[in-house]
């Protein structure tokens, strides 16, 4: 399933599932909230619903067992019918309903299933769902969304140069014990985050824990011309520790690059200095005056982000310039 794939519906979160190009709903998530049990199997019970099912196979599914279907159709509605997800698609071969197992597992249903089981649990509701799930598809398809995605890919490969760089020019002149060098990879991150963002990863995750507890980093948070320029300061890093020089002197020209970069690209586009805070920012960063935008785009990720104990925001106020290391 894809990462942050989600409908927001009356405070259910509802999983969204690429199926062969095409969008599944969770009919379990749809109806958490719901008093009572057996909600899916209910509707399923239905002749309408049966009805409705067996068009949409016709319509879209060339292996429909259309055989099955009328005998089951001419069932539906007494009293001894019973019909299951499972049931429905042993016996005629559907693709428009499917039953996930594991993490994330339940009953999915192609978005034109998904909302008639909508209007099932009531009208608002799959208006609501209608809408959110409009919302989704305006949000991928959005080209501040598209290019964030593509820029956080480009930074996910060049960390890696960044690391293979450590791992060949500084660890072997590492005075670290080996079970103690992962202190030298995250402390040359760090001058990364320093320059681009002004704080640690440590730093980040203290003022953050819930998006800590979700599994999200800072790199997460980013704007545009941020993931931009970080990707331009990794490969910039990568080199210099290939050539040598200290620590402090890299972290300098690395800091002073990052500022030059980030003022010009704000500059150009000012949308891509928003950080990202959901997949609708860009919807709503579009539709924010330029005095509003300058206003979002001055916070620090920090203040963006924040959710700590009020020493920790008034440390920040005092600056957080990172100051790394003396060499010996």
């Amino acid at each position: 399933m894809a990462k942050d794939r989600v409908l927001s519906v009356e405070n259910r979160l509802i999983s969204v599932l690429d199926v062969n190009e095409s969008d599944y709903i969770s009919l379990t998530d749809m109806i958490k909230n719901e008093d009572g049990n057996d909600h899916i199997r209910n509707w399923m019970r239905n002749r309408n619903t049966v009805e409705f099912l067996g068009v949409w196979e016709n319509l879209n599914n060339s292996g429909f067992k259309g055989v099955e279907f009328d005998t089951l159709r001419k069932e539906a509605g007494l009293n001894s019918f019973n019909l299951t997800p499972r049931k429905w698609i042993e016996l005629t071969n559907a693709k428009g309903i499917i039953s996930k197992s594991g993490r994330g597992g339940g009953t999915y249903a192609h978005k034109d299933i998904a909302f008639e089981f909508g209007s099932w649990i009531s009208p608002i509701f799959r208006l609501y769902i209608v809408k959110e799930y409009q919302r989704l598809k305006i949000s991928e398809n959005d080209t501040y969304n598209l290019e964030w995605d593509i820029r956080r890919v480009l930074t996910k490969a060049n960390y890696h140069f960044h690391t293979d760089a450590v791992q060949k020019h500084i660890i072997p002149n590492s005075k670290r014990p080996k079970d103690k060098q992962w202190v030298d990879y995250a402390e040359e991150a760090d001058l990364l985050n320093q320059s681009v963002f002004g704080c640690t990863a440590k730093e980040w995750r203290t003022a953050n824990p819930k998006h800590v507890n979700n599994k999200r980093n800072i790199r997460d948070f980013a704007s545009i011309n941020e993931l931009m320029v970080l990707s331009n300061i990794e490969s910039l890093s990568a080199e210099m520790i290939k050539v040598g020089g200290s620590k402090s002197a890299r972290f300098k020209l690395m800091k002073d690059s990052a500022k030059q970069q980030l003022e010009k690209l704000k500059d150009m586009d000012l949308i891509k200095s928003v950080r990202k805070q959901s997949k609708t920012t860009y919807i709503e960063a579009q539709e924010m005056t330029g005095e509003q935008l300058h206003q979002e785009t001055s916070k620090s990720i920090l203040e963006k982000n924040k959710e700590a104990l009020s020493k920790f925001n008034q440390k920040l106020k005092k600056g957080l310039d990172y100051n790394p290391r003396k060499e010996d």
